[in-house]
């Protein structure tokens, strides 16, 4: 019988955003796992993805302090971007 798999606590440890990133996810200590569904939910609400190419992000003001200042991110480099906000 196969094993449950468990979550990684690393993911699950409460982090806490730094200013920049509170503005976005509150500033609650919050896992991982958290930040990203709260940037998504953000990213949809303010309709930030990219029509054409639905793998980049296109930053307003609050994303672009997160991303240090770029306009346009992929996915892979919001979460990359995104973990040096987190301590």
């Amino acid at each position: 019988m196969a094993k449950k798999r468990k979550p990684n606590a690393a993911f699950m440890k409460p982090m806490t955003p730094s200013s920049m990133l509170a503005e976005v996810v509150g500033s609650k200590a919050i896992p991982r796992t958290e930040v990203t569904k709260k940037l998504w939910a953000y990213i949809k609400r303010n309709k930030l993805q990219d029509t054409k190419n639905r793998r980049m992000i296109n930053a307003d003001d609050a994303l672009k302090a997160v991303f240090g200042g770029r306009g346009k991110v992929t996915m892979f480099e919001m979460t990359k971007l995104v973990s040096k906000h987190l301590k």
